[in-house]
């Protein structure tokens, strides 16, 4: 498994602009080529390049799996297409006022974690979208579960203020290996410094050498 440092855009929060499946990875129209081939040959995934609301923050704003894709709805129209056209998966607009729901979900291809802030009458429509079993509750105190934590299909990176029994817990939901971590010299936010899936991990320039370490040992092995 590959797990590679990067910066992008000028700075190591790479996590920020794109969101990565074991299928596909959403990245940003105009990101740089090198970069475009890395995710391609790091992740092993098809890239699919696009928008939501005029804003290259994809991994703000979008939450997904291998099944579906979930987009605000502030999503523009020629944006909605776009992904419509050239994603084998679901595409669902999700109709609540939170906008940011790459930070409000964390999900896999075996489960979903919503965060409170969301409505609970939405999350019918998000297990459907993501074909997967939801569970709505906070992590480490926070309702961002899907900042300050990163889930592949094969492992789980948490924030280090999660307790043994949120992590007991969230093995046994989303049936992989969790761990506590942090990324880019101890940023808590460790969905923002990563790009990662089941094959692989591109995570932000600053990330010192123990950093990696668990990485590679909670996500990879």
């Amino acid at each position: 498994m590959s797990v590679s440092r990067r910066s992008l855009y000028g700075t190591s929060s790479i996590g920020v602009y794109g969101v990565a499946t074991d299928k596909y990875a959403i990245i940003p129209s105009d990101i740089p080529e090198k970069f475009e081939r890395e995710v391609e040959a790091d992740l092993k995934v098809d890239i699919i390049k696009g928008a939501v609301l005029e804003s290259f923050l994809l991994g703000v704003f979008i939450a997904a799996n291998s099944y579906g894709v979930i987009l605000p709805r502030l999503v523009r129209d020629e944006e909605l297409n776009v992904f419509r056209k050239t994603i084998d998966a679901e595409i669902t607009v999700l109709d609540v006022k939170e906008t940011a729901l790459g930070n409000l979900i964390l999900a896999n291809d075996k489960a979903a974690l919503v965060s409170p802030l969301i409505p609970r009458k939405a999350l019918k429509r998000i297990e459907d979208a993501l074909g997967v079993e939801v569970m709505q509750r906070n992590l480490a105190g926070s309702n961002l579960v899907g900042a300050i934590a990163v889930v592949t299909n094969k492992g789980l990176l948490a924030c280090p203020l999660a307790s043994d029994e949120e992590l007991d817990e969230l093995e046994d939901f989303f049936k992989v290996k969790a761990d506590i971590g942090t990324i880019n010299r101890g940023n808590i936010f460790v969905r923002s410094g990563m790009l990662a899936n089941s094959y692989g991990a591109i995570v932000g320039s600053e990330t010192t050498g123990p950093e990696l370490m668990r990485i590679q040992q909670t996500l990879y092995t």
